[in-house]
């Protein structure tokens, strides 16, 4: 149920406000000062806040300001009965969502309340789907192996340079361009991925660079393309092997000049984009064979990334297992199940040539097929191999 808190020393006002908002079904507190609200604040998570301007001991703004330090999730709705532009512009300027005279019209107040729970709502979403985001791009392990990739992480990060991310299918290059881009000057803008493997390479020049409405048959509207979705932030091109050679040509072009041309069109838009890259090809053998342009190869491999495959750290299936035990649960609404040393045992003995990507699968599934203990007979007879 939403929570509100109203800060007002008009008791009356107070209890007019509290009255009507009950009456939509909203949990609603009252603070008879901004020194009083502000401590409800820290205490207590409320939503929305209805804060009064001209108040004694500490007027609405100032409650305002130490709010978005003690309370920064809640929308405030500043509320006053001596408001012009300049004030609710100030208010505004300072983080409130929105500002309403007294005595308010009911109509507006509970659009006002609406859309701003809408907005705290938002925000909460928001920090959730990120902290998922960051968890899932968390490298799990401990081994050697996985320890180098960390440094050459740490190390790269910071800078702007290209990245050409190498490894076998299912080895996690993904969660290595994330890190690269959670722990990069560009970390507050956009990633953007191109899966090049999964695009028609009849589309993916549109894909990557937009196009022009009228461009050709299907193109009833214009479309902004990757390069621009991603300015200011991280384009990563997975699977970079599989793109065609035209669309490689206009990469380049791309890359040299920081700047791109939508399909169809002739202007041309400067785009301030770090490239991240990611294969499970051999490039040099592309090269050999006219697959691939060398000078977008070297262009791409400012620094090199190799991920190593499961089987070459074999030490770390027992912290992955134990991750996914625990996040399949957490997806599933249910409680962890416990593998015994024996199944993990047999799970480290095996050939992982689906590398991270196969082992989650086998963990769901001997999660879905066994019972809260998962046994080694459970794995030989539902690991799959």
């Amino acid at each position: 149920m939403p929570r509100i808190l109203i800060i007002d020393d008009e008791k009356a006002i107070r209890n007019t406000l509290k009255e009507i908002l009950e009456y939509e079904s909203y949990t609603v507190d009252q603070a008879e000062d901004g020194p009083t609200g502000l401590d409800m604040l820290i205490k207590t998570k409320y939503d929305v806040v209805l804060c009064d301007i001209k108040m004694p001991k500490m007027d609405g703004i100032e409650v305002l300001e130490r709010a978005q330090i003690a309370a920064p999730d809640a929308a405030f709705i500043m509320v006053s009965a001596h408001g012009n532009i300049d004030t609710a512009v100030d208010a505004t300027k300072k983080g409130a969502f929105d500002f309403i005279q007294k005595p308010p019209d009911l109509n507006r107040l509970l659009v006002t309340v609406r859309n701003a729970l809408d907005r705290t709502k938002l925000v909460t979403e928001t920090k959730t789907l990120k902290k998922k985001i960051a968890k899932s791009s968390e490298m799990v392990g401990a081994s050697p192996e996985l320890e180098a990739v960390r440094k050459q992480i740490a190390k790269v990060a910071p800078t702007d340079a290209r990245v050409l991310i190498t490894g076998p299918n299912g080895a996690g290059k993904e969660m290595v361009a994330r890190q690269l881009h959670e722990l990069s000057n560009r970390a507050g803008g956009p990633m953007i991925e191109v899966n090049c493997a999964a695009i028609p390479s009849e589309l993916i020049e549109s894909e990557l660079f937009g196009h022009e409405k009228g461009s050709f048959t299907s193109a009833v509207k214009q479309r902004i393309g990757k390069f621009e979705q991603a300015d200011g932030g991280t384009l990563f091109l997975d699977e970079i092997g599989d793109m065609s050679l035209s669309a490689q040509a206009k990469v380049l072009r791309a890359l040299q000049e920081s700047k791109i041309t939508r399909v169809g069109g002739e202007k041309e838009i400067s785009v301030n984009v770090r490239v991240i890259a990611a294969t499970n090809k051999d490039l040099q053998q592309e090269i050999a064979e006219r697959n691939f342009r060398e000078d977008l190869y070297h262009r791409l491999s400012v620094i090199l990334i190799k991920v190593p495959a499961l089987n070459d750290r074999r030490d770390d299936i027992s912290d992955l297992v134990q991750r996914f035990l625990q996040d399949i649960a957490r997806d599933y609404g249910d409680k962890p199940k416990i593998m015994d040393a024996k199944a993990l045992d047999y799970l480290k003995a095996l050939d992982w040539r689906g590398n991270i990507r196969e082992l989650r699968n086998v963990v769901e599934r001997l999660i879905i097929m066994s019972d809260d203990t998962i046994t080694e007979a459970d794995a030989k007879a539902f690991a799959g191999k």
